[in-house]
């Protein structure tokens, strides 16, 4: 946690993006760590988690991070970077501040909260099904592909 802490610290000095950091451990060893790049990068999901989680896949060489896999966050995850924890199969998560500490100083992510709880036609921001016939063809193709890589 602390060099979660430290990173998210450092990051706010160097001026790279918000005040977060993660550490992806596995079998007590640091396999790679993250920082916040939003606004350095210009990518809105650049978030410390989401960066050290690519880190710690492409140093791997996997897409599933190894059974045993922790990481420690400055912060409780935003509901992005939780779902890209659950994707790469880390198994724990430490956190230090809570989303209602980040919310404080303006990181808050209650909107997406409430929306997730809400039907889809009920969102915000409007999701309209279009051509779903076409687009089952992907997945046709997909289900028929015998020499896919499963996740």
């Amino acid at each position: 946690m602390e060099r979660a802490v430290s990173l998210a610290t450092e990051n706010v000095r160097l001026g790279r993006g918000g005040p977060f950091g993660a550490v992806i451990v596995y079998q007590g060893e640091v396999i790679a760590d993250g920082y916040n790049l939003v606004t350095s990068t210009n990518d809105p999901t650049a978030h410390a988690e989401v960066v050290a989680i690519r880190r710690a896949c492409a140093k791997l060489g996997v897409f599933h991070l190894p059974e045993g896999t922790e990481i420690y966050a400055s912060c409780e995850p935003c509901p992005m970077c939780l779902a890209a924890i659950y994707w790469a199969h880390v198994d724990k998560v430490f956190y230090g501040c809570t989303h209602k500490d980040a919310a404080e100083i303006g990181f808050d992510d209650s909107l997406i909260y409430q929306e997730m709880r809400k039907r889809i036609e009920e969102r915000q921001v409007p999701m309209l099904p279009l051509d779903r016939e076409y687009a089952l063809r992907a997945f046709e193709a997909w289900r028929a592909k015998v020499d896919k890589v499963e996740y």
